[in-house]
């Protein structure tokens, strides 16, 4: 049996969990479900096995086709099937992008588009309702945390990467499953981990008051900072996946306290499908220059941070960061990723108008988040 967790949402968590899928269904009233999930999980027969083991049927309906980073279009594609099928629910299966994608789509399930009008930058979260289907969110990377978010990070038609943040967006239920993650090739685990590091650590910067969220922060960045390497150097060692994927939820139940500058610098470049980036990969290479720009305003908070990780009195935050990026074999440049300085004055556009930016430790201005894309190019 999984443990019950109770916090902003219902989540089952441990090894065996995805076992209860149906009973949490019916639960729900769900009858006729659609899975949302990528092409990947269904070739690597991951989707059947979940099938088989919850007992769902073998017709259930299921949309395959999430971009990488979920978009408009995919949405609206996916929507024209939930609804061509008459389903009455969701199952995400998948990272962050199949997740995010289904609170995209029961969203516009009940709520006229167009799709942009509901983003936090355009005052759209007293807009979001509750009237929209039930959503059980079941993790297959420890990372995003979407599956306890209230967010959902689209990329829209412009090639803008917006927030759509409500309460109402956090899934109905999670079932976080460690076996899932047990096949994540090494450089996922690596990407899809800092993602989850990033998530504690600006969290716990944010200058918001709430000891509460802080408190999981920082319990789960001694997670993430202990166990992320043994995750990727041993993929099979289900000790460390499954702290990993408590520390990808603790990020995103504590994320509710608003992000910072390394999100807003991911969201921006992010959106932009000439380059097709992992979001996860950005934040690690963002962070460390983020955290120099950060730190005259947060000494006592880097002070605590270190003792959280373990280092002594006055080591160097971003050098740290960077020297586990490339023990992690995850990129130190922009330009090793392709990203051309070209898109520098539009990154930084975005990245000053991002919903994360008002939660930053430290104001920035466009022309600081420039110097920053900059620096890491």
């Amino acid at each position: 049996m999984s443990e019950l967790i109770q916090y902003l949402t219902k989540i089952r968590f441990g090894q065996g969990a995805i076992a209860e899928l149906a009973e949490e269904l019916s639960a729900l009233s769900i009858h006729r479900p659609m899975i949302v999930t990528d092409q990947g999980l269904v070739g690597l027969g991951l989707i059947a096995e979940v099938i088989e083991t919850a007992a769902l049927p073998a017709d259930i309906t299921i949309f395959s086709d999430t971009p990488e980073n979920p978009t408009e279009d995919a949405v609206e594609t996916a929507l024209a099937l939930y609804r061509q099928s008459d389903a009455d629910g969701l199952i995400a299966i998948g990272g962050g992008s199949s997740i995010d994608l289904a609170k995209g789509i029961r969203l516009l399930a009940t709520h006229d588009g167009p799709l942009e009008q509901y983003a936090a930058i355009h005052g759209g979260v007293a807009k979001i309702r509750t009237d929209m289907p039930p959503l059980i969110a079941v993790p297959t990377t420890a990372g995003t945390g979407s599956e306890v978010g209230r967010a959902t990070l689209l990329t829209l038609r412009n090639e803008r990467k917006l927030g759509f943040l409500s309460p109402h967006l956090i899934p109905s239920v999670a079932i976080c499953d460690p076996n899932l993650t047990r096949g994540l090739p090494a450089r996922l685990t690596a990407a899809t981990g800092m993602d989850a590091i990033s998530h504690c650590v600006e969290t716990y910067l944010s200058p918001k008051n709430n000891p509460v969220a802080e408190a999981i922060a920082l319990d789960g960045l001694s997670r993430a900072w202990t166990h992320l390497p043994r995750a990727v150097a041993e993929g099979s060692d289900m000790e460390a996946r499954s702290e990993m994927m408590m520390a990808a939820l603790q990020g995103a139940l504590a994320f509710q306290k608003g992000l910072g500058a390394i999100h807003s610098l991911s969201h921006a470049l992010g959106g932009l499908k000439q380059f097709r980036l992992h979001h996860g990969a950005l934040n690690a290479i963002f962070m460390p220059t983020v955290l120099r720009f950060n730190e005259p305003v947060c000494e006592a908070k880097y002070a605590r941070i270190r003792q959280v990780m373990g280092l002594p009195t006055g080591t160097d935050l971003a050098q740290t960061f960077a020297v586990l990026n490339a023990n992690l074999g995850l990129p130190a440049t922009l330009t090793e990723m392709g990203v051309t300085p070209n898109v520098t004055d539009q990154v930084a556009e975005w990245s000053f108008a991002d919903h994360s930016t008002a939660t930053n430790p430290r104001a920035a201005t466009a022309a600081d988040f420039a110097n920053m894309f900059s620096e890491v190019l």
